[in-house]
């Protein structure tokens, strides 16, 4: 069953990752990697422009579909070896999350929704994933998307999945 994923990282490097066709998360961990199954789907949340900086982005920078493979292994500088998996990233338009919060399941009446992007990889439902993608001018995708039946997640704020933008 498809599911739905929300990927945190700067803009700095889910734009180099989005040119090169990859995903990275929790600096280059396998295991969060693991639970990603080909055909899932993905978007990017960047808090940050710059990886380390201060300058708060806040935005939703892209969004894909993971390919068929496993997470495999790269080096990217001497000792720092993460992995990897291949995504087909989708052209969208950079969208401010704050626009969105009292619409998706994930945020909406949840004061502390951003204490879940500290993980660095979370479900949505495949409502909150076709809401990102209309607000990121896919409204294609958000089609395919809402089609799509999310398993159950009992970490999800329960809401009304049944409006969309």
């Amino acid at each position: 069953m498809t599911r739905h994923w929300i990927a945190v990282a700067s803009a700095d490097h889910v734009r180099t990752g989005r040119a090169q066709g990859f995903m990275q998360v929790c600096h280059g961990k396998p295991a969060p990697l693991r639970r990603i199954q080909p055909g899932d789907w993905v978007a990017y949340y960047s808090p940050t422009e710059a990886f380390r900086g201060k300058q708060p982005y806040r935005h939703f920078t892209t969004l894909g579909e993971v390919r068929e493979g496993q997470p495999y292994q790269v080096e990217m500088a001497p000792g720092f070896h993460p992995f990897r998996r291949d995504v087909i990233f989708h052209e969208a338009e950079e969208t401010p999350i704050a626009p969105l919060l009292p619409i998706l399941d994930f945020t909406r009446n949840n004061r502390n929704w951003g204490y879940q992007l500290r993980f660095g990889l979370f479900t949505i439902t495949a409502e909150d994933m076709a809401r990102i993608a209309r607000a990121m001018q896919r409204p294609d995708q958000a089609d395919r998307i809402s089609t799509m039946v999310s398993p159950p997640d009992r970490s999800q704020t329960p809401g009304d999945s049944s409006r969309l933008i």
